[in-house]
């Protein structure tokens, strides 16, 4: 079983290289295309938007298959997408590239983390789903780090063609070592689709997107923040990335522990934190050391609930639960675009690079605001379902007696 939640670990430590690594290459890619850096953005934008809208589809398009060929074919368009991009001969080609890669994206980490909690005993369930998210933890320590070094040293093409790679290596792992685990027998689209009828999932989603939204409000504007008012070098900002993903690696593990003792405290703890942090964000961030150890923090707290939130989903969607899961997966990216198009309203008003540190704070606390509505939702669900049980056996009771 580990070797299994190893394979999945790889797929995702390739997923999430290649999705963040663009970002440190888009001088070359531009240089190379000849466009403009902002028209460059696009590749990380339309990534984005594959992810949400591809994590549904492939979903719903894999609903005929096993869950591990749909995962070996998931893989497989990751690799077709990013020698694509390795190979393109224009920017437009490049683009395509990427949403194909994108696609594989959002399916690959909600199937995933469904198969990953069926390899293990239902009380270690978030923490094989946090075994597999740390393929994209160390993937921002290791992987974007080196990736963008080799693309600026030997070319950005290098960098996609060795993602590729990656993605055959997962590839492999996932034929070899996943177990064939078939869908369970009567689960159709529409039991997939009732999920979402569900107010505990929805609002599991909105936790997600508020929570981790939280965390991308600050690391979006971290480059002209910290060279700006904490008076870092232009080339320090790699390495306070590596330390937010190293953060992202010990939250991630620790936050997939903790929550199979303890699911929703985990959570009150790490968002009401990250609230915290985010919010003193706004005055550290004039301080170079207290800023690397903020970065870190946020990280940290920013990971700490996402084995928790995907496990939440699982829990909640129980029995249909693959389509819910990936489109949670699409709710990170979109708390990743709300909180860095407001982040950047907030700073284009004037407030400052520091601002989105606010920003990321409110969002967090709104986070936190769902996870005690969501708690007082079931304790009262729960109470209610006490009551009714309690006067269907006294009838019971009754009716015996006579």
């Amino acid at each position: 079983m580990p070797l299994a939640l190893l394979a999945l670990a790889i797929g995702a430590f390739g997923i999430g290289t290649t999705e963040f690594v663009i970002m440190g290459l888009l001088p070359e890619v531009a240089g190379d295309y000849g466009v403009s850096i902002p028209t460059a953005g696009y590749l990380v934008t339309g990534y984005a938007l594959g992810v949400m809208f591809g994590a549904p589809l492939m979903t719903v398009l894999g609903t005929k298959v096993s869950r591990k060929r749909m995962l070996m074919l998931l893989m497989g368009l990751f690799i077709v997408g990013n020698l694509l991009s390795a190979l393109a001969p224009a920017f437009a080609v490049m683009l395509i590239g990427r949403i194909v890669a994108s696609l594989a994206h959002g399916a690959f980490f909600g199937i995933g983390s469904v198969v990953a909690a069926d390899l293990v005993a239902p009380d270690k369930k978030a923490g094989a789903i946090a075994m597999m998210f740390t393929g994209l933890t160390v993937s921002n320590v290791v992987g974007v780090p080196l990736g963008t070094l080799v693309g600026q040293s030997v070319g950005w093409r290098v960098t996609f063609g060795i993602v590729a790679a990656l993605g055959v290596v997962g590839l492999v792992g996932i034929a070899r070592l996943v177990p064939d685990m078939p869908k369970p027998e009567g689960v159709r689209l529409r039991h997939e689709l009732a999920a979402f009828k569900n107010v505990q999932v929805l609002l599991a989603m909105a936790m997600t997107v508020l929570g981790f939204g939280g965390v991308f409000a600050a690391i979006t504007y971290i480059a002209p923040m910290m060279t700006h008012t904490a008076g870092f070098a232009d080339g320090s900002v790699t390495w306070l990335l590596v330390l937010f993903g190293l953060g992202m690696v010990g939250g991630n593990l620790v936050g997939g522990k903790l929550a199979d003792r303890a699911l929703m405290p985990m959570l009150y703890v790490s968002l009401g934190a990250l609230a915290v942090v985010l919010a003193l964000f706004t005055l550290t961030a004039h301080n170079k050391l207290l800023s690397a150890v903020t970065i870190t923090l946020i990280g940290a707290l920013g990971f700490a609930s996402v084995p928790p939130l995907q496990k939440r989903v699982l829990d909640q969607a129980h029995g249909a639960p693959t389509l819910a899961s990936a489109v949670n997966i699409g709710a990170f990216n979109l708390g990743n675009a709300l909180s860095a198009w407001l982040g950047g309203l907030v700073i284009a008003a004037g407030f400052g690079y520091t601002a989105p540190n606010w920003v990321g704070a409110v969002l967090a606390a709104g986070a936190l605001g769902l996870a005690l509505l969501s708690s007082a939702l079931e304790r009262r669900a729960g109470a209610t379902s006490t009551v009714v049980t309690g006067s269907a056996s006294a009838e019971q009771r009754a009716a015996i007696h006579h």
